[in-house]
């Protein structure tokens, strides 16, 4: 059976994969399996079918485009035969702006105004009392303040009757702690900072943070003068609490009743007449309103 005209009836369905009639060649940036077709567009079959010559115009790159992915070097894996991609050769924008410097915490400042650098250690030291590597902290680690020996001795002066490891224990809770706390007010201080010296942070200095603490305290007084005003009398029938803060707001301002200058007065007087009868003549009331309304109401 003769299935050679089949074949060259199906194979006629498909387009060759060669492509010709490009003057300029593209450009490829097969690292964002990207190509770049600069040559110009055939005015007279754009406007004879446009749709039929876009999508030719698209078919023909894209087969160049899968002609170059076929050149590079392959590897395989159990998901199949992958191309390796280049470098990506072209620049693209940034889909985020750029990150804000952080504000210099006080040891960052401590070290560097004493010239202290950073040096990273080992995780893993020896301890010579087991000779064991353990890590440096943590889980099983060297510092463990010594709450795992199985006798501790009395320290001069203690009391001799106290359990020394619940006062080591209590020791180490507290440093705990305090170090929670020194973290806490470096964030607090840091993130009061970058609001006080937004300008220095956009031109990418460090923010000062030196009057750290009396912005903190500024905001915290707002925030309760503010709850203050939160009640059903918005705050004027409070009971009055002793060393409570009072709101600073803007007092309203009187004129003398008697005043040298008699223009000021006039001017005053003026305004409030043309604000009650118009100014130049002018209607306050709108008339066609007025009779609307009045034929509403009737």
């Amino acid at each position: 059976m003769d299935v050679s005209g089949v074949l060259e009836a199906h194979k006629q369905k498909f387009k060759s994969v060669s492509v010709e009639g490009k003057v300029i060649p593209l450009e490829y940036d097969l690292g964002l399996l990207t190509a770049y077709d600069q040559n110009p567009i055939d005015e007279a079959l754009l406007k004879k079918n446009k749709d039929e010559y876009l999508q030719s115009l698209s078919r023909d790159n894209a087969q160049l485009l899968f002609n170059e992915i076929f050149q590079l070097p392959t590897i395989s894996d159990d998901n199949g035969v992958m191309a390796m991609l280049p470098t990506p050769t072209t620049l693209l924008p940034r889909e985020k702006p750029l990150p804000k410097p952080k504000p210099e915490t006080r040891w960052e400042k401590f070290a560097k105004a004493k010239g202290i650098v950073n040096r990273k250690k080992e995780r893993m030291v020896f301890d010579d009392n087991t000779g064991e590597y353990k890590p440096r902290w943590g889980y099983k680690g060297i510092n463990d303040d010594g709450s795992k020996d199985w006798i501790i001795e009395v320290p001069a002066g203690s009391n001799p009757m106290e359990d020394q490891y619940e006062a080591r224990r209590d020791a180490k809770k507290e440093r705990i702690d305090k170090n929670d706390k020194r973290r806490q007010r470096n964030m607090e201080e840091a993130a009061v900072a970058s609001k006080m010296d937004q300008k220095t942070v956009n031109k990418g200095e460090r923010p000062n943070m030196d009057n750290a603490r009396s912005m903190k305290r500024k905001e915290i007084e707002n925030q309760i003068l503010i709850s203050k005003s939160s009640t059903a009398s918005v705050g004027k029938f409070d009971e009055a609490i002793k060393g409570d803060l009072k709101p600073k707001g803007i007092k309203r301002k009187f004129e003398p009743n008697v005043t040298a200058d008699l223009s000021k007065e006039k001017a005053g007087n003026m305004s409030i007449l043309d604000r009650v009868v118009g100014k130049n003549g002018e209607d306050l009331v709108n008339v066609r309103k007025a009779i609307k309304a009045t034929k509403s109401r009737k």
